[in-house]
């Protein structure tokens, strides 16, 4: 899924009429301006939208695949100029890092928030009745193997790009779990649908805005709340030798671009920080190409084309 959505989303034009552009003025720079791509769709669909708004306000685009947390290099040295989602349950250690720099800029949230944890299917409480308590999930290890595992449960991660610390976590909580990453998304939530199906054990990397949690009935695993500390200071938690003995951060969402891209192209970042979408609207838009097979560039245009109100307002550049 995710390679044909690639070669959509870098084929360009929607074939989408975009009328009533609100900037009247010529682009300051004819130069393109790069907007990164990763490796799930909720992502290449805001970046679509943005992509898209800043070609009708006359910007040339291109849209450049990146590593998730890599990226930041070339963001940092203007390779790269925008990336529309950096999570804060995995990418908030990057993006500040990035940011003390000088050479990259936080262009506000998105509107969404973010939950990235571990997550199991209700059916599996039978097996396993102390959950979501964290302290349940070595007692229940068994129930949550597979064969290549056992007897050790496996809990299904991310694509590596993704960092979130997992295999981190489940050492620091000593954890009786084989971690295991999912090459791609498509293929993370491929497995989550044939599991549920056959009512087979899944403990996996689920996250929001996204259809699974409101398609599937399921819960996030309650790990110990969040801190900076936890991240930082191994002494922090449960384990007084580790860090990351807690669960991720849950959060916002932002956009990052690369700093001296403002004085190039101010009129795009002003649209770019106005840039507004909700989960329940984005969950919606990934389940139409995730679920009902329908192509990205055609969710997007449709998107456009029901909301120009609230997309050429972006474009207002004072």
């Amino acid at each position: 899924m995710l390679t044909s959505l690639r070669a959509t989303a870098l084929a360009g034009a929607l074939g989408v009429f975009l009328t009533g552009q609100a900037m009247a003025q010529a682009p300051e720079s004819d130069d393109p301006i790069k907007l990164t791509l990763h490796d799930w769709t909720g992502q290449y669909i805001t970046t679509t939208i943005m992509g898209e708004v800043l070609k009708s306000m006359g910007y040339n685009v291109e849209y450049v695949q990146a590593d998730y947390i890599a990226q930041f290099a070339g963001l940092e040295s203007g390779d790269l100029h925008i990336a529309m989602e950096m999570w804060e349950t995995t990418g908030k250690d990057a993006m500040e890092a990035s940011l003390e720099t000088g050479k990259t800029l936080d262009l506000g949230e998105t509107g969404m928030f973010a939950i990235e944890e571990w997550w199991y299917p209700s059916y599996m409480k039978d097996k396993c009745p102390g959950l979501p308590d964290w302290q349940a999930l070595n007692d229940c290890a068994e129930a949550f193997s597979t064969p290549e595992t056992a007897p050790k449960g496996r809990y299904l991660g991310g694509p590596v790009t993704w960092g979130g610390y997992d295999d981190e976590r489940a050492e620091a909580l000593d954890l009786d779990y084989e971690v295991v990453h999912a090459g791609t998304d498509a293929a993370l939530f491929a497995e989550l649908q044939s599991a549920y199906q056959r009512e087979a054990p899944f403990l996996g990397w689920v996250y929001a805005p996204h259809w699974a949690p409101t398609k599937f009935e399921g819960e996030w695993v309650e790990f110990p709340s969040y801190t900076d500390e936890c991240y930082s200071d191994p002494a922090w938690g449960v384990n007084p030798d580790m860090a990351y003995d807690c669960g991720k951060p849950r959060g916002w969402i932002k956009k990052v671009g690369w700093k001296d891209g403002e004085g190039k192209w101010p009129c795009a970042y002003t649209a770019v920080r106005a840039f507004h979408i909700e989960n329940d609207a984005m969950g919606n838009l990934v389940a139409e190409v995730d679920l009902e097979g329908k192509d990205l560039n055609d969710v997007v245009g449709a998107w456009m084309d029901a909301n120009k109100d609230t997309w050429q307002a972006w474009t207002t550049c004072e």
